[in-house]
């Protein structure tokens, strides 16, 4: 099975007052600390990203933008990732988001062990839906619902591909926790320091 993963950087970053990716934990981007966490797990990482592709030139990443003249959604970059993942001859391609910076090591075997063609993560009782591994066949699927008159939310998608949700542990930390807030930021600084993470 070949895999791809794809992080998701489209949000604007409106409570953050700067790019989330780019901010620092501990000395690293959030985005290298991802990077660093997926490269293990999969063939190629690259980042579905609108706007100059240069600011992700140290990266060494592929850079996939949403479709021209699409709307403003995370459809649109699972969309992108779908799109990349079966240009390049991908049999899955896992999703993330940008703010994510503690992703478990074990994301992608576990996911790919629920045998579905969609699988998300799930953790202290919340589904993170764009923190998922989907069978590029669902392409199709993503068109068609970006083509609607009312484009899906992600959790509404989920619920069309039929995806398995797949549960982690929040202890010591919730693998999952994103970065969205200046004081997010600092708690995630505390957990990095904590656990050496």
């Amino acid at each position: 099975m070949k895999l791809a993963a794809v992080i998701v950087a489209g949000g604007r970053s409106s409570r953050m007052g700067q790019e989330k990716a780019f901010a620092e934990i501990g000395g690293r981007h959030i985005l290298a600390r991802i990077i660093e966490r997926l490269a293990p797990q999969v063939t190629l990482v690259a980042i579905n990203a609108n706007g100059p592709a240069g600011r992700f030139s140290g990266t060494g990443c592929p850079i996939v933008a949403d479709r021209p003249g699409g709307v403003a959604t995370p459809l649109a970059g699972l969309h992108a990732a779908l799109q990349f993942a079966v240009d390049r001859g991908f049999d899955f391609v896992l999703t993330v988001p940008s703010d994510t910076p503690f992703l478990p090591r074990d994301l992608v075997m576990r996911l790919a062990a629920a045998d579905s063609p969609a699988a998300i993560a799930a953790s202290g009782g919340q589904a993170h839906y764009l923190t998922g591994l989907w069978a590029a066949s669902l392409l199709g699927e993503a068109v068609a619902a970006l083509g609607m008159a009312h484009v899906p939310r992600m959790q509404d998608w989920v619920e069309r591909a039929r995806a398995v949700v797949v549960d982690w542990p929040v202890e010591p930390y919730d693998p999952f926790f994103n970065v969205n807030t200046p004081d997010d930021l600092a708690e995630a600084g505390r957990i990095a320091a904590e656990f050496q993470s």
